[in-house]
């Protein structure tokens, strides 16, 4: 029996909120000397914003000099493939503000410091999904 609850398209802002959500892992793209930078990042998300942690470094200055940012994240699950992208300004959280890090699951994933937590004030949030058609899927390489 076919599956129906797949829905191609727009998400909804809900949708779409819910499926970053549900993801961990994703890519910054910010602004550093006059060049645009794409990095993974693993984040969490508090309330309606994104929050990362980094240590001192290209990230940490290029959202200091300036917050402009999109941040992306995809899905392929089978043959149905689902991304998100958002827009906002970036921030240093500092102080006692910072520690709402400590409440979400955010936790660096690879060794080292990470002390300065960064939050993405979102602006604006796009979601779609599709189904993928795939023919090259299943084909066999010879080699020869």
């Amino acid at each position: 029996m076919p599956d129906h609850t797949f829905q191609p398209g727009e998400l909804s802002d809900l949708e779409s909120w819910d499926f970053l959500r549900n993801q961990e892992l994703g890519r910054l793209a910010f602004h550093l000397l006059g060049e645009v930078h794409i990095v993974p990042i693993n984040y969490a998300v508090d309330d309606q914003r994104l929050l990362f942690r980094t240590a001192e470094g290209s990230k940490l200055l290029g959202v200091t000099m300036n917050d402009d940012v999109a941040f992306e994240v995809d899905e392929v699950v089978g043959e149905e493939a689902t991304s998100v992208i958002v827009r906002g300004s970036a921030h240093v959280l500092e102080g006692s503000d910072a520690y709402v890090a400590d409440t979400v699951r955010l936790r660096p994933w690879l060794e080292g410091a990470k002390f300065n937590v960064v939050a993405i004030d979102v602006t604006e949030i796009t979601g779609r999904r599709a189904h993928l058609h795939r023919p090259w899927v299943g084909m066999q390489h010879v080699d020869g």
